[in-house]
């Protein structure tokens, strides 16, 4: 299994726009294609960035699940309806790549 610690920051006044279309919109496009979300997390430390967990049987997995989300046409619309306002709305995004050790409780 492969883990990604996904970091995102939006940019400048728009964290809750962010976090409500990863809610109502990201969230039904990634379960449609297979990408798991295990958790999501604000970020105490950092105002204006949340994180979430996904994870992929494989790397082959992986790409693909991602490379279809970017050429997905219903998230190519609701990205641009939701940046008609006021912009994009992630600022910056990092990605850390994981796999559990042999001695993980939730291998």
């Amino acid at each position: 299994m492969i883990y990604e610690l996904k970091t995102y920051k939006a940019t400048e006044g728009n964290f809750e726009a962010l976090k409500k279309r990863f809610a109502e919109k990201t969230m039904s496009i990634f379960n449609r294609l297979g990408i798991e979300v295990t958790h999501c997390w604000d970020n105490l430390e950092e105002p204006g960035v949340f994180n979430y967990l996904v994870r992929f049987p494989n790397k082959d997995a992986e790409k693909a699940a991602w490379d279809a989300f970017a050429n997905d046409e219903e998230w190519k619309a609701v990205k641009t309806e939701s940046e008609k306002l006021s912009g994009p709305l992630l600022g910056s995004q990092s990605t850390i790549y994981l796999s559990s050790t042999d001695f993980s409780p939730n291998r």
